[in-house]
């Protein structure tokens, strides 16, 4: 099957029907230069503060132990600009085009991967706890804040892949392996966005002979709403309750932060 990758203008008012066409049978979206450069310059220090002061880690210890390390004092959407990011309109008025209006976050995570970071396995993440429908949208909004570089690692996507009923880790004895009819992504401008569809297939290639040079991401999950959603972090009520304190998405979209579309946390086993 041919896939043409569909990029949309950088900081384009509105998706087209060509671009959510695209999006529904390739299962991601293109979007160089998406993100406004202000908006970039004050996130990558709070990326930079949440990796070096550990407030990362801590919020990785607390989902591994919720008992021992109970809710973090600070979550990624506490921080000013991520939470601006995580609700910037363009962003949301892109992801109500493309899974419909009425939507919630599901989660943030926010990373500097250093040059010789390793790979990631082929998988997906669209969050169910038994994989046996796609019948709601979930979207991973990838922010590449310093763009991607040749001598970076890239980001391999399988078009198409969304549409299979598959477990997250259907594929991850591949490895980060080159698989027929992927398409690679290696070269964007500082401030773009890939929009995937959570079930499609990807994975972080990295350039082992290339040192390459940090690369600042933030990845922010959001779910169609009209079925119950599992979540994947223990304390995700003190999430969306801050989220709503924060009155992040104002009027326009009341149900950002909503707990009515989720069900009860479950642990990993």
């Amino acid at each position: 099957m041919s896939v043409q990758t569909i990029y949309a203008p950088p900081h384009s008012p509105e998706l087209d029907d060509e671009q959510v066409a695209g999006f529904e049978r390739s299962g991601y979206l293109v979007l160089p230069g998406f993100l406004p450069d202000d908006l970039v310059d004050r996130v990558k220090p709070e990326v930079d503060l949440w990796v070096d002061s550990g407030l990362r880690a801590q919020t990785i210890a607390s989902v591994l132990d919720p008992d021992t390390h109970g809710v973090p004092t600070l979550m990624e959407l506490d921080l000013p600009a991520h939470g601006e990011l995580l609700a910037h309109a363009p962003l949301l008025r892109a992801i109500g085009r493309l899974i419909g209006p009425r939507f919630v976050h599901h989660h943030m995570h926010s990373d500097r991967h250093a040059p010789d970071l390793p790979g990631k396995a082929w998988h997906h993440d669209y969050e169910q706890r038994v994989q046996s429908h796609r019948t709601h949208g979930m979207i991973h909004a990838l922010h590449y804040l310093d763009g991607i570089a040749p001598d970076m690692a890239g980001l391999a996507v399988l078009p198409g892949s969304h549409l299979e009923v598959a477990e997250k880790s259907a594929r991850a004895h591949l490895g980060t392996d080159v698989l027929p009819g992927e398409v690679f992504i290696e070269d964007l401008p500082p401030g773009s966005t890939v929009l995937l569809h959570s079930a499609l297939f990807h994975t972080r290639r990295a350039k082992p002979e290339h040192p390459g040079r940090p690369r600042y991401f933030v990845d922010a999950s959001y779910c169609q709403t009209g079925t119950l959603w599992p979540p994947v972090k223990p304390y995700w009520r003190d999430m969306l309750s801050r989220g709503r304190q924060r009155g992040l998405g104002g009027t326009d979209w009341p149900e950002l932060f909503a707990e009515e579309h989720f069900s009860d946390y479950t642990k990993p086993e």
